[in-house]
């Protein structure tokens, strides 16, 4: 009989064993990717911000797209400062590195600058797909005369979302309470149940922001599919490097705002079905699944940039080519 109990006793250590050094595991790869993600991240929404800012004031006429992709490279530094840096500090075991006004700050700048995100990428669209309507469409009335008429609107963003966030100011707390209190969201801050009368006051205008945005997002980005559809039968051109130099300019950037588009609702879309998924596994959340999920939150700020430095380098390669 004791022999049976060593058996199970030895069984239960190495499962016990094997079970740490699964989880030291997965933390070493979310150090890993955390750290890679926001450093690339934050050093490629600077060279992108940098790149539109030397081409915006050098330029005689300056272009609103420009204007527009600074302010996206701009909002995704402060997610990835927001949210990847903080996070990148707490997997590597300094969860209690913010007091609660600092807590409450980061947090705000991190909702805040998502919805920035959503709103400069639904604006990068719409501009974009305005630019190259046909001249006899009446959307072509729209079209930005001038840089400066963007900066408006960058207003507008920024009154609605932080308006939108000031209820997280209320709601976050480094100070680890009761669990039936809190919802454990981050490594770092916790959010406090909101009472329901605000919780139906501001999330409604979440969910409205995020519907209106993506709807004319998605409007748009349908208009350029068929706009750049519609070019490739009347030109008939291949695609590759050569034909690409043949491509009006202003389809060559309609391609890459649809590439950035593409990235966004990845992302975006993955992230809001897997935390759903999560929620309704009654709280049975894997740290595998938690940590994608952390990725896919900083995913688009951290891949957008390359998308365009790609696809600048290639205008690049093809400038070069004709000379």
């Amino acid at each position: 009989m004791s022999s049976v109990i060593d058996a199970f006793f030895k069984i239960y250590l190495h499962l016990i064993l094997y079970t740490r050094k699964e989880e030291m595991v997965l933390k070493f790869i979310k150090k890993t990717i955390f750290l890679f993600m926001t450093v690339l991240g934050i050093l490629g929404n600077m060279s992108v911000s940098l790149n539109y800012m030397f081409s915006w004031w050098g330029a005689p006429e300056k272009k609103p797209m420009h204007l527009i992709l600074i302010h996206l490279a701009f909002t995704n530094i402060i997610t990835l400062l927001a949210k990847g840096l903080p996070r990148t500090i707490a997997a590597f075991g300094l969860i209690n590195f913010l007091d609660d006004i600092g807590c409450k700050i980061l947090i705000y700048l991190e909702r805040m600058a998502r919805g920035l995100s959503i709103c400069t990428s639904s604006l990068l669209t719409v501009v974009q797909a305005i630019i190259i309507s046909p001249r006899a469409s009446g959307w072509r009335r729209l079209r930005p005369k001038s840089a400066w008429h963007i900066l408006p609107v960058f207003s507008v963003f920024w009154i609605l979302n932080c308006l939108i966030s000031v209820n997280l100011i209320h709601s976050t707390t480094n100070v680890k309470m009761n669990a039936s209190q809190l919802l454990s969201d981050d490594s770092y801050c916790y959010f406090m149940l909101p009472s329901q009368k605000r919780k139906w006051i501001f999330l409604p205008l979440m969910v409205l922001r995020d519907a209106v945005f993506q709807g004319a997002m998605g409007g748009a980005s349908g208009s350029i599919i068929f706009l750049l559809h519609k070019h490739h039968q009347n030109v008939l051109y291949l695609q590759n490097s050569k034909e690409l130099c043949r491509t009006p300019p202003e389809l060559r950037a309609a391609q890459s705002v649809l590439l950035l588009m593409l990235c966004f609702v990845f992302f975006y879309w993955t992230d809001c079905a897997l935390s759903l998924f999560l929620s309704l596994s009654s709280g049975n959340n894997t740290l595998m699944a938690n940590t994608v999920r952390e990725i896919l939150t900083l995913g688009y700020s951290t891949f957008s940039p390359l998308v365009l430095i790609h696809r600048n380098r290639l205008l690049v390669e093809c400038w070069h080519g004709r000379n």
